[in-house]
This record gives structure tokens, sequence and C-alpha cells, in this order.
């Protein structure tokens, strides 16, 4: 791994509510080198000062806001932030994914974006769930489909458990998306999409064989939608996991 591993903020969205900056010191604690915020457009300033402070880089932002009438402030905050990757995490309808015709629709709301971020020296990207997995399309999951409808500068950021959750193989699936892919959400559970997750390399998800399948300079980026543990220790647990992969 090329990169410093990063975790989705979402994890601990109910913590960082209560004390962001004590939260961003104890995953700099934990070893985490890089975060993913998912709401850039909050004091961006401020955040970036205490990442600053803490070695924390920002590897990516996920922001709703780019579906709206001002995505124009989502780059700035990116651009104070301090990264050039800027993720749609949803927000685009369901049924876009379900017909050929219909992901034309999707493709061009990512490629309208893509122009600009461009603009911002940023790229977009799109994060999956799985109701892009689910539809087939010649036989192909609706994603991969999309993929190849995606201008050049879009990217992918894989949501890995959820690909699983529908049943595709998730290394395959990175293997065919190839360099489309330049950051992954790690998470781990039991693979069902109503329980809670758990640390990763304490559920069912096959953690190596989809590291091996990734491109190896995409972010690697922990996300625990839930957990039915501390949801801190779930992250270090994780983070020690990983870490004893990276080095084996």
């Amino acid at each position: 791994m090329t990169k410093p591993l990063s975790v989705q903020l979402y994890s601990v969205r109910e913590e960082l509510a209560d004390d962001r900056d004590g939260v961003l010191r104890r995953l700099a604690e934990i070893g985490y080198g890089a975060v993913e915020p998912f709401r850039p457009t909050t004091d961006p300033h401020g955040f970036r000062k205490a990442a600053d402070d803490l070695g924390l880089v920002v590897s990516s932002v996920h922001s709703m806001e780019l579906i709206g009438d001002s995505p124009a402030a989502v780059f700035e905050a990116a651009a104070v932030l301090g990264t050039d990757l800027v993720i749609l995490p949803a927000g685009i309808p369901p049924e876009d994914f379900t017909t050929a015709h219909s992901l034309e629709r999707a493709a061009d709301t990512l490629n309208s974006l893509s122009e600009q971020a461009a603009s911002f020296g940023q790229r977009i990207g799109y994060h999956n769930h799985w109701w892009e997995f689910e539809p087939k399309i010649e036989g192909r999951p609706a994603l991969e489909v999309l993929a190849g409808l995606l201008a050049p500068d879009v990217f992918l950021e894989i949501d890995t458990y959820w690909a699983a959750v529908t049943g595709a193989d998730v290394p395959a699936v990175l293997r065919n998306l190839g360099e489309r892919v330049r950051a992954l959400h790690i998470k781990d559970g039991p693979v069902v999409k109503q329980e809670p997750h758990s640390a990763v390399g304490r559920g069912r998800m096959p953690v190596p064989a989809i590291l091996a399948a990734a491109p190896r300079d995409a972010w690697r980026i922990v996300e625990l939608d839930s957990c039915a543990t501390d949801m801190l220790e779930a992250l270090a647990a994780s983070h020690a996991y990983l870490d004893s992969l990276e080095q084996a």
C-alpha cells in the first residue's frame, strides 16, 4: 500500500458531534494517517488545521451537496482540505441503475459534475451501495456497465461490502474495473443488509483477496456504518488487522 490507511468519518458521526478534535486525535493515535470527511463544507479551515496538527491528510471527501444548486462550494471546501478527490456517495435515483437507457442519465450526472470539478483541478468519484449491483444488464452488474459510459476522469470508490451483499464476486469486480477504481471502502460483517458491521477481519468478507485485486495505489478507507461493539475499538481492531496484512 503506497498511501496511508484512511477512515470514513461517517463511522464516528455520533462521536464527532461531541468532540471533533478529540475523535481525530484518537484516530491518529490508533495509527490512521488519513480521513475521509462526509460534510466537507462544515468548517473546512478549522478541520484542516486540526488534521494538520495531528499529521492527518484528507484522502477524499463525500458530499451530498454535489446534487444541488451549488456544487462549487464543495469543490472550494475540498481545496481547503487538501484533496482533489470529491465523491458523490448517493443521490442518483436507484431506478437509474435498472436499464441501459437509464444508466445514461446516471452517467450524464457524473460526467457533468466532472466537468465542473475539472475547473477546480479536482476529480469526481461515485460510491456505490447495493442498488448499483443488484440489477444486471446483459449479465453484468449495472455499475460495471456504467463505468463504460463515464468520462475518463470520473473514478469509482467501490464499497466492497455493499457489493458483496448482492452476491457479487468482489475481487473479480475490482479486476474488471481496473484503474477506474481510485478508492475502496473496506468493511466487514455478516454480509447481510440489516445487520451491524464488525471490525475488519472479524466477519465474512474475503479481505486479503479484495486488497490483492484492487489497484495498488487506490486509497484503502475503513468504514463501519454501524457496529455491535464500541466503534473506536472496532476501528482500532480494523487498523491492526489491515496493518498485519500489510506487514505479512
